[in-house]
């Protein structure tokens, strides 16, 4: 019966990592392998490309906060989402990091005029696989962000179950321990020898 439930749960499992273990790889590869991918330099600044200029018309509030003025604007703009904030001192303008897996967007508001500028970046393979493998979660006040983190969660507890019914399933095959054994030792010498020498 325990037998039975840990190769169904094992099988499944595999199933429903499948589409995050593919992509994780492909963005592992993407990442480690960028010359690959990208035509220009491999660390060239992203191209930036002009959306839409407009003069912003709502009201900021008050003391200076920069992640409040941030929600504010982004509200008013229709680009309600996780995001990061910085406020340049030379001039006090705002640019805030939109964040998004498609199209990431970088909006400067310039508080002298009242100038918002929207720029997005053109959608490329590699750098969407790249952020798809940096996304995290629970920073932001955001429920598709708390979503996204809960399953990553989730898919790490899975893998988890995935890795112990294996083990479980190998051991109760008599005529596999030789070599099933054989392959642990393999992969764990293996991973101490990268944590002694990097």
């Amino acid at each position: 019966m325990i037998r039975h439930l840990l190769r169904r749960t094992h099988l499944y499992l595999a199933l429903a990592l499948a589409p995050w273990i593919l992509l994780y790889a492909l963005s592992t590869m993407a990442m480690n392998h960028r010359a690959w991918f990208r035509s220009g330099p491999p660390d060239a600044p992203p191209p930036w490309q002009v959306e839409r200029t407009e003069t912003f018309a709502g009201v900021l509030p008050e003391g200076g906060d920069a992640r409040a003025e941030a929600a504010v604007l982004l509200a008013g703009l229709g680009l309600e989402g996780a995001h990061s904030v910085q406020r340049q001192p030379k001039d006090g303008s705002l640019v805030i990091q939109r964040q998004d897996l498609v199209r990431p967007r970088r909006i400067t508001y310039t508080p002298a005029d009242n100038r918002v500028v929207v720029e997005g970046l053109p959608f490329a393979g590699a750098a969407f696989l790249e952020r798809f493998h940096r996304r995290r979660g629970y920073q932001q006040d955001y429920l598709a962000d708390d979503a996204w983190a809960f399953s990553v969660d989730a898919v790490i507890v899975a893998l988890l179950v995935w890795v112990l019914s294996g083990l479980w399933l190998w051991w109760e095959r008599k005529p596999a321990r030789r070599l099933g054994a054989l392959s642990l030792a393999g992969g764990a010498a293996l991973f101490v020898y990268y944590l002694a020498v990097l």
